[in-house]
């Protein structure tokens, strides 16, 4: 029994000094993921990963139970980040020189469908276009996972569109909706970003909103709506930062010094996307492939 529980401590701890780092439901997330973590390794860290909703993260990262998100993306988690950040317990470590949005988007077939895209006006007078036998006439908008937080129903609201919500469970989902259409030339309008692989494998656009403003998620009298929020677009040239707790840096030096210079660009994230949804990867395979493809850039970052 004593050199049970003496096994059992020294898993425990083992357990406890590993960087923790979360997954999530896309494919650039997971295999991002797994480099930063053999990234790690190489210095001598221990890795865990550990599955966790894509919001709920930050408060984890906050509690010290996550260490390090290293895909925050503006317009999805922005708000989320930004008040961890805020109460001084997440750390806003680096900033990726990938820009990102995030937005309604449809094949370029689409707009033979619907003359006057990618004007969000135009997509509302055409609605019927994007309706299905269930929604009662209205058009379906596929939005993300619904831990994405994209406020898209009080956007459909806050603008007054002939739109229903339907929330796909993951980004699989969303591909198998966007490939649907593409099929049987339907109008389809999904939730996209970029980067990631899909603009390497259809042409399409993304909808344009009135300008996203931060007024537009504060102040209701801000905007087309003086009487609600989500009267906007998502942001444009939106950040993709790394976050790590605030204890990150003295309970894993080594892997915060990495860290500090790991630096992802647009073509690296699609890559990433790109390796498991067109190539058809496990994850680790993938996370392989773009280290063994992209030695002369994160050698620095170990060193």
């Amino acid at each position: 029994m004593a050199l049970l529980g003496m096994m059992f401590l020294a898993t425990s701890v083992a357990h406890a000094d590993a960087v923790k780092i979360p997954t999530h439901n896309w494919s650039s997330q997971l295999v991002g993921a797994e480099i930063v973590g053999k990234l790690f390794e190489m210095v001598g860290e221990e890795v865990e990963y550990i599955p966790m909703d894509s919001q709920t993260v930050y408060q984890a990262m906050c509690d010290n139970d996550i260490d390090i998100v290293h895909e925050v993306w503006q317009g999805a988690f922005g708000a989320s980040f930004e008040k961890v950040v805020g109460e001084g317990c997440v750390i806003d470590l680096a900033t990726h020189d990938a820009k990102t949005r995030e937005e309604w988007w449809y094949p370029m077939h689409v707009k033979e469908l619907c003359p006057g895209l990618p004007d969000w006006k135009a997509l509302d007078a055409c609605s019927d276009q994007f309706a299905r036998a269930d929604s009662n006439g209205k058009g379906v908008f596929i939005g993300g996972p619904v831990d994405w937080l994209k406020h898209d129903a009080e956007k459909v609201e806050a603008l007054g569109m002939n739109f229903v919500v339907r929330n796909a469970g993951s980004a699989a989902a969303i591909w198998a909706e966007l490939e649907s259409g593409i099929k049987q030339d339907n109008a389809v309008v999904i939730f996209n970003w970029t980067p990631n692989f899909i603009e390497a494998l259809y042409e399409g656009e993304f909808v344009e909103f009135p300008e996203h403003d931060p007024a537009c998620t504060e102040d209701p009298a801000w905007g087309v709506n003086p009487e609600q929020l989500y009267d906007c677009g998502n942001p444009k040239g939106g950040y993709l930062k790394i976050g790590v707790s605030h204890e990150f840096e003295e309970t894993h030096p080594k892997a915060f010094a990495v860290a500090q210079k790991i630096n992802f660009t647009n073509l690296d994230v699609a890559k990433q996307s790109n390796y498991v949804d067109t190539d058809g990867m496990e994850v680790t395979e993938a996370a392989d492939r773009w280290l063994e493809e992209h030695k002369d850039k994160w050698q620095s970052w170990i060193q």
